[in-house]
């Protein structure tokens, strides 16, 4: 079974922005984050950095390797987890207690992504 490509995983981030975008209420105030993002995804060996603001995902740039420097919120996983996870075939959850998904911020964004994610 093939890999993610870092093309599937630009459009899975574009569509966790557009699930931002459309979200309920309650779960875009969850979603008013503004912080940097970064997600590694370990298999490509890519970095994806950006900013979460007002309910989008804005300043997307894709570079080489693992982050220089730590985000506000930075995930990492494998470029499949991350397409299954946006598209819903990944519960959040689940993957993060088993360790498919690292997830490294504050106990107050770690809460507020549960329920976007």
């Amino acid at each position: 079974m093939p890999m993610a490509t870092i093309e599937e995983c630009l459009g899975a981030l574009d569509r966790l922005a557009e699930n931002l975008a459309e979200a309920s209420d309650g779960v875009r105030r969850a979603a008013a984050l503004d912080r940097s993002l970064s997600c590694h995804v370990k298999d490509l060996d890519v970095t994806f950095t950006g900013h979460l603001r007002e309910g989008h995902l804005k300043e997307v740039r894709t570079l080489p390797g693992a982050p220089e420097q730590r985000a506000e919120i930075a995930l990492e996983m494998a470029g499949d987890d991350l397409v299954a996870l946006v598209d819903g075939r990944l519960d959040f959850a689940r993957a993060w207690a088993s360790g498919r998904v690292r997830l490294k911020a504050s106990l107050r964004d770690v809460l507020r992504l549960r329920s976007i994610l």
